[in-house]
């Protein structure tokens, strides 16, 4: 398994790194090797159902739209970053994995060093992980000790800084524990 990360932040060329480690976002693969080991169902899974955002303004409920099917209707690419997750179902992950979801301060201190091109920006649909910056493909979930709401970071391929200012880190959002979304996902910090 850690290898696998290792190989990643070589694609991502250590540009989220910082004495607190890297930032690297979970991919299709990564979450599914969880799933295989653990035999683990996510909260979407449980549901039946999970939400679909079209554009920045419209989302629809659709039934069987889990991490391996994010619309309901295709598969996955592997090297995407894993969506249709929940808090929940990072946590689970992060505890198998032995990692750690990066606060929402150290996601944007960590976060701010890529380079790359955002997604959101570029008018990109979700994006390959090695290929964009971490901000602006999905939103990504971030740890919360005291609160049921936690918050999001990152911004997404909806949310634009000139749109939504979802890239904007003193954006706030947030969603409950058990929401997943086409464009949500999560990053970890491997160190």
């Amino acid at each position: 398994m850690k290898i696998k990360y290792l190989f990643l932040s070589l694609w991502i060329m250590l540009c989220c790194e910082n004495q607190q480690g890297l930032l690297i976002p979970v991919s299709v693969i990564q979450f599914k090797d969880f799933i295989e080991a653990t035999g683990y169902k996510t909260d979407a899974e449980k549901f039946g159902w999970s939400i679909v955002q079209t554009n920045v303004f419209d989302y629809m409920v659709v039934d069987d739209a889990t991490w391996f099917k994010p619309d309901g209707k295709n598969f996955a690419e592997g090297n995407f970053p894993v969506t249709q997750v929940s808090y929940n179902d990072a946590i689970e992950y992060c505890k198998w994995a032995k990692l750690s979801l990066p606060s929402y301060e150290q996601y944007w201190e960590l976060a701010e060093k890529d380079g790359r091109i955002i997604a959101s920006e570029e008018k990109l649909p979700i994006s390959p992980i090695s290929e964009v910056n971490i901000i602006g493909n999905v939103w990504d979930i971030t740890s919360t000790l005291i609160s049921d709401e936690v918050r999001l970071a990152g911004g997404s391929i909806f949310c634009s800084a000139k749109l939504c200012d979802g890239t904007n880190k003193d954006r706030e959002l947030f969603v409950d524990r058990q929401t997943g979304n086409i464009n949500i996902g999560f990053s970890v910090i491997v160190k």
